[in-house]
């Protein structure tokens, strides 16, 4: 088949907005994007959380959503500070003045957690775009960045004085303040020791530069590893947290290598290791230099093929997270326009589109419809009218699988 069209922008690239402190995505992600951080007063002025209290306390209930609860408690220190006049504690001592407690989900019920009186406990749900439209709305908002870079949309609930303690991450976030107050606290990592005999990575020596509250409509940007720490202030609050993966080069190669031995591409490699050369040895342990040799040889003809690497990439990117499922659908009723479900990951490259873990080889029209389903995610009643009946056939497909439906 013929090669994919080179893809068509669908957002403003270059234009200003209040989101990103006035920058346009592109200045943004020019001075910004994995080199420093960006605090941004009423990036989303009235935004809403996506969720009430009482609805995330019901999705933590259910099975198949990820989420953690995390207590905070002081406990009396042990010895006597040290040091300075002030009469503060050490990072050391203070650290060791509290405990921390993390609970998985799902929860038996609301009852399973701290009261609203208790301060310093937090409520965790991760990948909440996946059950609430309006979290997966929400993310549309950040979509100048490539959906084969997007985590997930988290939010957390925190009673006064409630966090998850000094961290840093290995991805990029943008924290969200969608109610309530919080007090971040940042500074660049500069020893990423943690606290011993604690269930979360908490930093031992957290030391931070900079510290801002932050309200409703504000929100921080964060590059991979800067140390920060975000405490509710005032009472209770929601923070969004929008994350964007940086895999790193050792779980590439584990994981493409695993894809690379499965593909098809290999089907045609069957050529068996030959040796009628090989003469007696009084070395038998020793491995021999021409076993070496074929082997160097098979991996060198499979990284030479740029489709290759380059299918298994787009598979490894698709794939939704082990705890992901799709409930079964109805195939499509004529050619109504579609929406793709929101935990479907749709992406592609020139030749391919890449599905949920899955590959296909397009071109031509049909190449231009599914990049517009991947960067629109839908497709009105009219582009619906000019695919092929392949296509349709693929679609319909995906409906029945629930990777995508009919438009309301």
């Amino acid at each position: 088949m013929r090669a994919m069209n080179a893809p068509a922008d669908f957002i403003d690239i270059d234009a200003s907005t209040p989101l990103l402190a006035g920058l346009s995505p592109r200045k943004f992600m020019r001075r910004y994007w994995q080199k420093q951080p960006l605090l941004i007063r009423q990036a989303w002025p009235g935004v809403q959380p996506p969720i009430s209290r009482a609805e995330m306390f019901k999705l933590a209930e259910r099975d198949g959503v990820e989420s953690r609860l995390i207590v905070h408690k002081a406990v009396k220190a042990s010895g006597k500070a040290s040091g300075k006049a002030s009469g503060k504690a050490s990072g050391k001592q203070a650290a060791q003045a509290s405990s921390w407690s993390l609970q998985h989900g799902p929860f038996a019920s609301r009852r399973a957690m701290p009261a609203f009186t208790q301060q310093a406990w937090t409520l965790l749900v991760q990948g909440l775009d996946l059950h609430v439209p309006a979290a997966r709305a929400m993310l549309e908002r950040f979509r100048f960045v490539p959906d084969a870079r997007l985590d997930d949309l988290m939010i957390s609930y925190a009673t006064e004085g409630g966090g998850v303690g000094p961290h840093f991450d290995s991805y990029d976030v943008f924290l969200l303040q969608v109610s309530g107050k919080r007090r971040w606290r940042i500074g660049p990592l500069k020893d990423d020791r943690l606290e011993p005999d604690v269930p979360l990575k908490i930093l031992s020596h957290f030391e931070p530069e900079q510290e801002w509250v932050l309200e409703p409509g504000d929100m921080l940007y964060l590059p991979p590893r800067w140390a920060h720490d975000g405490v509710a202030e005032g009472g209770e609050c929601m923070t969004c947290s929008i994350g964007f993966r940086t895999p790193g080069a050792h779980e590439l190669v584990r994981d493409l290598m695993v894809r690379l031995a499965d593909s098809e591409d290999l089907e045609g490699m069957g050529k068996l290791y030959m040796d009628p050369a090989q003469t007696a040895t009084g070395q038998p342990g020793a491995i021999p230099p021409a076993l070496l040799t074929f082997a160097q040889k098979a991996i060198d003809k499979v990284m030479r093929d740029p489709h290759a690497l380059q299918a298994v990439l787009g598979e490894w990117v698709s794939e939704p997270k082990v705890n992901v499922w799709f409930e079964s659908g109805e195939p499509l009723d004529g050619r109504p326009a579609v929406v793709l479900d929101a935990k479907t990951k749709l992406v592609y490259d020139e030749r391919c589109v890449y599905c949920n873990g899955e590959s296909w080889r397009v071109g031509g029209k049909d190449a231009r419809h599914l990049r517009q389903l991947a960067d629109q995610r839908r497709l009105d009643a009219r582009a619906m009218g000019q695919v092929s009946d392949d296509l349709l056939e693929l679609l319909c497909q995906w409906a029945e699988d629930g990777w995508l439906h009919p438009a309301a």
